[in-house]
């Protein structure tokens, strides 16, 4: 019985050829993306914006009046303006509210704004169902977006160092770089769509970054293996076959992941639609920046063959003399 190969041995694909328009569009999408991020803004969720968040499904009603309730939660004192948003079926809404000053470190005064809110509702939609309550104050979602933040500093930061360390600089650069280019494209999707942002999109962006920088080693130790076997081949080239020879690899890890991914983005629960949504782009993202981020930038740095060349020790070369051959 013949093994299912997706990818032939002899692949020859000239992969760096159009390393230069893939690297310009790629330098695009992050501007556009962070574009986006600074006009449109994430779509914060109660872990990062604070306030309550109810969610409720109208058990008789084929779609949630959305402009109605609206328009009944905006008309109640002290409230201020609600986001309304459909959350997962058209029936399902999920209402968030800013909780006032005076609501800090006082659950009661959050857990009566909930009341007055269901309240309003109910008396003009009496198959109302409250599907659950999140409240989250001003201080504490302050708080988590700054960690968040630093936490995806420090991995980034962690994986640049590591890669320097085990290879040469020029690669912790472009192994950084594709992490930027990875999580700054996660970003532009989460803000030209307003996906919700919240915690589990942080561990989201982490898995991303995880897999990416999988994704780069094994290419960079392929990279380095043949730099120290074909020291005359021109760089370019010998990216294009060590992107060849990992070929095989890449996508089988790639579709294994998708065959788990894809049944959960298309009718997994809406609760988990965010999170799935950003480490199935960063499959695609990750794959494509180990190729046209991080190995193009090699050949820019200026990265040889002998950067490679093995320091002879003094018992080698004294072993060497004892046989003649210096």
């Amino acid at each position: 019985m013949r093994l299912l190969k997706l990818v032939p041995d002899d692949t020859n694909i000239k992969f760096l050829k159009w390393r230069v328009p893939f690297f310009v569009v790629s330098l695009l999408l992050i501007a556009a993306s962070w574009a986006l991020v600074m006009t449109k803004g994430l779509n914060f969720g109660v872990d990062f914006a604070g306030g309550q968040e109810i969610r409720v499904t109208f058990t008789e009603t084929a779609e949630a009046p959305v402009a109605e309730l609206r328009q009944t939660v905006g008309s109640l004192e002290g409230i201020g303006d609600p986001v309304i948003q459909r959350f997962g079926a058209p029936n399902e809404v999920s209402i968030r509210v800013k909780l006032p000053p005076e609501a800090e470190g006082n659950p009661d005064y959050a857990n009566q704004m909930t009341t007055r809110i269901t309240d309003a509702l109910k008396q003009g939609h009496a198959d109302l169902r409250i599907d659950g309550v999140d409240s989250v104050s001003g201080k504490v979602s302050g708080e988590f977006r700054n960690d968040a933040v630093l936490a995806l500093l420090a991995a980034m930061l962690a994986v640049a160092i590591y890669i320097w360390i085990r290879f040469e600089w020029q690669f912790g650069v472009g192994g950084l770089f594709a992490l930027f280019h990875d999580v700054s494209l996660t970003l532009g999707m989460f803000a030209l769509f307003q996906l919700e942002f919240s915690l589990q999109i942080i561990a989201a962006i982490l898995a991303i970054i995880g897999y990416s920088l999988n994704d780069t080693i094994v290419v960079y130790d392929r990279i380095r293996e043949n730099l120290k076997k074909y020291r005359k081949m021109d760089v370019a080239e010998l990216l294009d076959l060590s992107v060849n020879e990992t070929l095989a690899r890449t996508v089988m890890t790639s579709l294994t992941l998708l065959v788990a991914l894809v049944p959960l983005l298309l009718f997994g629960p809406a609760s988990l639609f965010g999170l799935v949504a950003a480490i199935t782009l960063g499959i695609f993202v990750g794959t494509y920046s180990s190729i046209y981020m991080a190995a193009p930038l090699l050949v820019w740095m200026g990265v040889t063959s002998d950067s490679f060349v093995p320091q002879e020790s003094d018992i080698d070369k004294q072993e060497r003399i004892a046989r003649g051959e210096l």
